[in-house]
């Protein structure tokens, strides 16, 4: 008999028998089993036994079966089904408890040392129970059995699943059984939520009714009506009520209808409405919020999450923060909330080069003890008198970055940057798996091996490092466990990691020497355009009449004294050392286009007038800490240049709030524009900042671009 593949009937097949399949696939859990061929329909023989399983069952075929010849199915009754390898325990309802994972078939639980609302909300949904009401730690649902993984997610909150979330592991404090993670969903009843918004807290309104999805149409749709939305989804009060444009309008189902609430309803379904379908659809619009719960704070432009220019999303936009009165406190609350450590450098005049769209704090004062940066004193949301070569940044201490020292390409001792300081790698119990994904993460080849003989010299700073554990599942050096980040981790300098990969950074086409025939076409083209040009430049010039030379003259009006006044203000500018060495690679999200924009949104609501920019554009000033002795510190890699800023799009204008976009002392601009993901901001108190000076480096003015580069801590070591 040849063994073949065959599908499984729909019929009879429940979450018992799904239970045991996960399990032995070591799958974890079921979640749901869809039927009808939800997942497309197959081919060849249909297993149409009932299959009556108790649920803890190693093996599907242990259960016992029934056979049902006479029954009928097709293809379009295939069953199919949904795993999750992260199961809830021990609480009282099955959308709450304790959060564990299944790794290796094994159970264990997840330390709540880096777990948060918006990782919780993921799970939440991942699980069919809704969105995160709480994220409890320190054991909330008691002690659980097994490993403690110290893996932590980075979510946005929007993820479909956790294994969509970036993953980091490297150098992860030690977490035991008092310090579980645990999560309370809102349970499987959720009959309302919000689509195509930054965070499940704004966007195009939605509603369940009779098990089926639809839209909400209203035509009067304000204040009042969106208040119920964010109440009933726990999403703090209203910021925005509106109507998205007609591009973003959908094709679907509708729920309800001329919405009509007081305000205090505590569900949309209490309100007056209409769910008749005799109204055409076209007579009302879709409605959107953006609740108070969908403000968020990143780092873009940075070569990690842990370092970049300050933005916030706020009012259904993103944004910048003036650098005015920027300072180590002030950041030291953008990398609090971000879970990047602590500040180790509040950088200013757009180190991290200039964003778009609305200024939203300036003048910020924070204590260092806020939960969120809009927490700290201000001027007030859209507040300022600023341009966006003023927008402030952050290098946080979790930042992380990797190289290869020495005087070769692709080769040398390994070091990670971490806590402002580049360090050695221990190479204790490492595995040649670790050298292949160093080398593959730098773009030096798909291969490498650990050198043994110390070929490429000791290292000087710290050893952060050691018994880093790599396997095949990971696609880089920050997914791989470790123990914690130690400063002298390595016993002598003979331990350290020195690593030789086996292909060079690969070249372009254009690199081969070859001339393609296209090429000499292109010179050829080329050459007689010039020749043209020429003649027609000499014809020119021979037909015009001499001019008065004092008309020709042409003066620009340059802000010299301005130049003066910052040069005397800020003194050194951050850069590398003249170290050789292979860098860490990152991808350019953004276009030049966008970075020379002539048109700015400066905190201004659109319609207003724009602002006429300075003939000469400022040099993004850096931020440089020091040593004791007074002398620069060692480079910071968190300073990658760029081309801009990255997924804008306009916006309307935003009601209700009479402070936005006003301006103290300056102009408005144009063009209000925002982008995808992360969120953030900064002072500047006094003259010095905790030992950073300040100062304008003497290069030429321009429009400088910036890399917004994403964390290459995708993936996840454990889902």
């Amino acid at each position: 008999n040849v063994e073949t593949w065959t599908t499984v009937c729909d019929a009879h097949f429940d979450l018992n028998i799904a239970n045991v399949i996960c399990n032995e696939l070591q799958c974890g859990i079921a979640v749901s089993v869809p039927g009808g061929g939800h997942f497309g329909e197959g081919q060849g023989k249909i297993l149409t036994e009932e299959f009556q399983c108790v649920g803890n069952e190693s093996l599907l075929f242990s259960c016992p079966r029934i056979s049902e010849v006479n029954q009928r199915c097709s293809h379009t009754n295939d069953v199919g089904l949904v795993c999750s390898r992260f199961r809830l325990v021990n609480g009282s309802i099955a959308c709450s408890g304790r959060v564990e994972i299944q790794v290796l078939g094994a159970w264990g639980t997840l330390c709540d040392s880096r777990w948060d609302l918006p990782d919780a909300n993921v799970l939440c949904h991942q699980l069919d129970c809704g969105f995160a009401v709480s994220a409890p730690g320190g054991g909330y649902f008691g002690k659980g059995t097994g490993s403690v993984w110290t893996d932590a997610f980075h979510c946005k909150g929007t993820e479909t699943h956790l294994g969509h979330c970036p993953v980091t592991a490297l150098g992860a404090s030690q977490c035991s059984q008092d310090d579980d993670a645990s999560v309370i969903c809102s349970g499987r009843s959720e009959s309302l939520k919000l689509l195509n918004g930054e965070t499940r807290c704004d966007g195009r309104v939605e509603i369940s009714l009779h098990g089926a999805w639809g839209r909400v149409l209203d035509d009067q749709w304000d204040m009042n009506d969106a208040s119920v939305v964010c109440r009933q989804l726990q999403c703090g009060v209203t910021e925005k009520a509106y109507n998205p444009p007609k591009s973003e309008q959908q094709i679907e189902p509708v729920g309800l209808r001329s919405v009509q609430c007081a305000g205090n309803e505590t569900r949309l379904t209490l309100c007056d409405n209409s769910t008749s379908e005799t109204a055409q659809a076209a007579t009302a619009e879709d409605v959107s919020v953006v609740c108070s719960g969908s403000r968020r704070i990143r780092l873009v432009n940075g070569a990690g999450r842990c370092a970049g220019r300050v933005e916030i999303y706020y009012h259904g936009s993103g944004g910048t923060v003036c650098d005015d009165f920027w300072d180590l406190p002030d950041s030291n609350v953008v990398c609090k909330q971000l879970g990047c450590g602590h500040a180790i450098n509040a950088t200013v005049s757009a180190h991290y080069g200039q964003g778009f769209g609305q200024i939203w704090l300036d003048d910020v004062n924070c204590s260092g003890n806020e939960s969120d940066l809009w927490s700290c004193s201000s001027r007030g949301w859209g507040q300022h008198n600023c341009r966006h070569k003023e927008d402030a940044g952050v290098l946080c201490s979790e930042f992380t970055d990797l190289r290869l020292v020495s005087n070769r390409d692709c080769a040398g001792r390994l070091e990670v940057f971490y806590n402002g300081t580049w360090g050695s790698v221990c190479s204790n119990q490492m595995s040649g798996v670790t050298a292949a994904i160093v080398c593959k993460q730098l773009n030096c080849g798909d291969g490498g091996q650990i050198a043994r003989d110390f070929e490429y010299g000791a290292g000087s700073g710290p050893t952060w490092l050691d018994h880093v554990a790599c396997s095949e599942q990971h696609t880089s050096l920050w997914q791989c466990p470790s123990e914690p980040w130690d400063p002298t981790s390595c016993d002598n300098r003979a331990e350290e990691t020195h690593i030789s990969c086996t292909a060079p950074p690969r070249r372009s086409p254009t690199d081969s020497g070859r001339v393609t025939v296209p090429v000499v076409i292109c010179i050829i083209l080329g050459a007689m355009l010039c020749l043209v040009l020429i003649i027609l430049g000499a014809q020119h010039r021979g037909s015009r009449r001499p001019l008065d030379p004092v008309s020709e003259a042409v003066y620009e009006e340059i802000d010299y004294n301005l130049m003066r006044e910052k040069q005397e203000m800020f003194s050194r500018s951050v850069s590398y050392l003249d170290d050789s060495v292979v860098k860490l690679q990152y991808y350019t999200g953004d276009s030049e286009e966008e970075n020379d924009s002539e048109s700015e949104q400066e905190g201004a609501s659109p319609g207003e007038a724009q602002l006429d920019y300075d003939d000469v554009e400022e040099p993004a000033l850096n931020d440089v800490p020091q040593t004791p002795d007074g002398r620069d510190a060692p480079a910071l890699p968190g300073d990658v240049t760029g081309d801009g800023y990255d997924d804008t799009r306009e916006v309307s204008d935003p009601e209700g709030d009479p402070g936005l976009g006003q301006n103290d002392e300056k102009g408005t601009g144009a063009n209000d524009r925002d982008s995808q993901t992360g969120w953030s901001r900064h002072s500047l108190r006094g003259e010095v900042v905790s030992g950073m000076e300040k100062e304008t480096p003497s290069l030429p003015p321009g429009d400088t671009g910036y890399d917004d580069v994403g964390h290459g801590d995708s993936g996840g070591s454990i889902s």
